[in-house]
């Protein structure tokens, strides 16, 4: 074997994939440079041929002596379990074991002789069989484990364990046509908020569109984010896909809270400036809620928030242990802002330096879980408020794909995340060098290895208190483009994942907390992964924009698919009034995004695009109604953003700019307390569209 052949061979074994399709229907494979660094990357040797060879057969040794997988992914109608034994033992019986997650304990046992023989495999004088070994019906749903015993004298022998995971075939579905509004939570502009749309703003917008026949608020990623202008605002580059930002917080319904006049200015500043102030805004909540915290404790605590720390355990742990480390690493020193510029000592999570800060800033610690705890609770509430209020759904949660290399996530739990590479896109029409989008790629055997815990409780911490979850980029449970440090977007490659495990633990958790999957599927997207949604009961998202024939004209509203949420359009794309009058194309243009040439094309292709739009829409019977039109459509979910309510021409996230335009920093142009009329008017096209 080659060199060649040996490095392709660890290639397709660690999931690199020999070659993708780009937008324009070209093939491109990877150089042996990118499959070589993407292999150093996952700790793969790759200097020769006899090296990578013997790291090949080590890896299949070593999975073929397992008598399982460190996790085993079935759907709850599972017959067998493959099971792996030395040859030389399939004369025996074996017992299997599974502890259930209520700690009950079934037996089960089996003469190998019985069994058939499906693979097997010879590793010089050693040989192994795979049998598939039957399993008790019904299966349960939920997280259980297994083990395997040798049926020998005078006691058992324990030969292999697992955990085991059994899922149903299907996510939680309702049915029927409803209707949401996107917000952008922090963009709430009120009367009574700090500058930063908070959870009594979004009570206020359940109270206004619940009565418009609105079933779910369809909101932002609401994840941890540093807070700081301009680089650490985006919601979807967060610090903690876990937890969430207390920015949020109506800090007025904190226990313990008091007002403080000597805030009153500051607060009267943010509430009238124009966009969100993230850091000034950060600094005045964290005063408040430092001193409401201090009143809280004073005055003897509760059990509710003991409870609440309890059951969170070591991650909220290691995520508030990471903020109080960055809040006292940066007052050292102004210039350090990410945890790779602490003290060496402070990057191991697992230190003995971290290990005594801890001990000495108990106090600190304990008060960004008492945020969390708070913000939780006042979620519940929204939610509860939500389902009072007729709402179906209630909250419409977001997941980011991203987690920021430099936060929480990826210093408290970097085993599962690929150092060396980061995630991006390959070259297309919108980002002719390709993307790269900056943060770690996940270490899909790690994840194996550990239970998919963190993977598991990322899903249900982002959905809890919602009925919807959307997951960004639901491409990442099948493969991500892998972009090696010191190379271009242009020379990654795409890299496979677990993707029926993920499927299946995403499912379960959805029929567990009863919560709609919404998978974002656009862009270039593999035929098989939208097939593979629709068995699973998983919405894809349809934009109004995107939904478009061979020619370019627009699809008719019949032709949408049911099984999908339908948007007018997203936060990197233009509103209905910044489409209508090219203010997209002209920000890209301000941000030296595009020069004058890009602009004169962009702006023909936007009248032929607009001429297509209105006719589509006046055939349909919307003329001049786009809303109208969306929601005619058959999709079981249509979302309508507050900015199309409002006819604002400006779009939340300009693609491909930081500094240029003010991301993730919109308010709305309408106060939450005056959207009443705005209610009226969706109601309006809810009744005539027939949802």
């Amino acid at each position: 074997m080659d060199y060649s052949e040996a490095l392709a061979r660890a290639g397709a074994e660690c999931g690199i994939e020999p070659e993708y399709e780009d937008t324009w229907g070209l093939r491109h494979r990877p150089s042996q440079a990118t499959t070589r660094a993407i292999l150093d990357a996952l700790g793969a040797p790759t200097s020769s041929a006899e090296e990578i060879s013997a790291y090949l057969d080590s890896r299949a040794r070593a999975t073929w002596s397992r008598a399982f997988d460190a996790t085993v992914v079935v759907r709850e109608k599972a017959d067998t379990l493959p099971l792996r034994i030395p040859a030389s033992q399939a004369g025996g019986s074996v017992k299997l074991e599974i502890q259930w997650e209520n700690g009950e304990i079934q037996h089960h046992w089996f003469w190998l002789p019985e069994l058939p023989n499906r693979r097997q495999a010879s590793f010089g004088d050693r040989e192994f069989i795979e049998k598939p070994l039957p399993l008790p019906k019904p299966l349960r749903l939920g997280y259980h484990r297994v083990r395997v015993y040798w049926m020998k004298e005078p006691e058992l022998e324990v030969f292999g364990e697992a955990r085991f995971i059994v899922c149903p075939e299907r996510a939680y579905t309702q049915g029927g046509r409803k209707t949401g509004l996107g917000i952008s939570l922090f963009g709430l502009r009120s009367a009574r908020n700090w500058g930063v749309g908070d959870t009594t703003d979004l009570l206020g917008v359940i109270d206004a569109f619940a009565p418009a026949g609105v079933h779910f608020i369809a909101l932002n990623p609401l994840h941890a984010i540093a807070n700081r202008q301009p680089y650490n605002t985006s919601p979807y580059l967060p610090q903690s896909s876990l937890y969430r930002n207390f920015l949020y917080l109506d800090v007025n319904r904190v226990p313990g809270y008091s007002l403080d006049p000597g805030l009153g200015e500051e607060i009267e500043s943010l509430r009238a400036s124009e966009l969100v102030e993230y850091e000034r805004a950060a600094r005045v909540k964290l005063k408040a809620l430092a001193a409401a915290y201090e009143r809280f404790v004073a005055g003897g605590g509760a059990p509710a928030f003991q409870s609440y720390v309890e059951a969170e355990g070591a991650p909220l742990e290691a995520y508030a242990l990471y903020c109080a480390l960055d809040e006292e690493m940066h007052r050292r020193n102004s210039d350090v802002w990410v945890w790779t510029q602490w003290p060496e000592e402070y990057r191991d999570p697992h230190s003995a330096a971290v290990a005594e800060f801890a001990e000495r800033n108990r106090g600190r610690i304990e008060f960004f879980k008492f945020l969390q705890w708070q913000l939780d609770a006042q979620l519940a509430e929204a939610q509860a408020h939500a389902l009072e209020r007729g709402m179906r759904i209630g909250l419409y949660h977001d997941l980011a794909l991203a987690t920021d290399r430099y936060g929480c996530d990826f210093w408290a739990h970097r085993e599962y995340f690929v150092a060396g590479c980061r995630v991006g896109a390959p070259p297309d029409g919108f980002a002719p060098n390709g993307q790269d989008w900056g943060f770690p790629p996940p270490a899909k055997d790690a994840h194996r290895i550990g239970g998919y815990e963190l993977f598991a409780q990322t899903i249900r911490h982002c959905a809890r208190h919602g009925g919807a979850l959307r997951i960004d980029h639901f491409m990442r449970f099948f493969r991500l483009y892998w972009i090696p440090d010191e190379f271009s977007p242009a020379d990654g490659a795409y890299v496979r994942d677990h993707a029926e495990d993920l499927l299946g633990i995403l499912a379960l958790e959805s029929v567990r907390n009863r919560f709609l999957v919404i998978g974002e599927d656009l862009g270039t997207v593999e035929g098989s992964v939208r097939e593979r949604m629709g068995r699973a009961a998983m919405m894809g998202c349809r934009v109004l924009w995107f939904e478009r024939n061979l020619d370019g004209s627009f699809r008719a509203p019949g032709e949408y698919e049911p099984q999908a949420a339908v948007s007018t359009t997203t936060h990197d794309l233009p509103t209905l009034a910044g489409f209508f009058t090219g203010r997209d194309i002209e920000a890209r243009r301000e941000a030296g995004l595009i020069d004058e040439a890009s602009t004169r094309r962009q702006r023909a292709e936007r009248d032929r695009d607009i001429q297509q739009l209105n006719h589509a829409i006046a055939i349909s019977g919307f003329p001049g109604d786009p809303l109208g039109f969306v929601l005619s459509t058959p999709c079981e979910l249509a979302i309508i953003y507050q900015e199309d309510l409002t006819g604002e021409t400006e779009q939340q996230n300009l693609p491909a700019s930081t500094w240029q335009h003010p991301n993730w920093r919109r308010k709305m142009r309408v106060s939450v307390e005056d959207l009443g009329g705005m209610a009226n008017m969706l109601r309006e096209k809810i009744i005539r569209s027939g949802r």
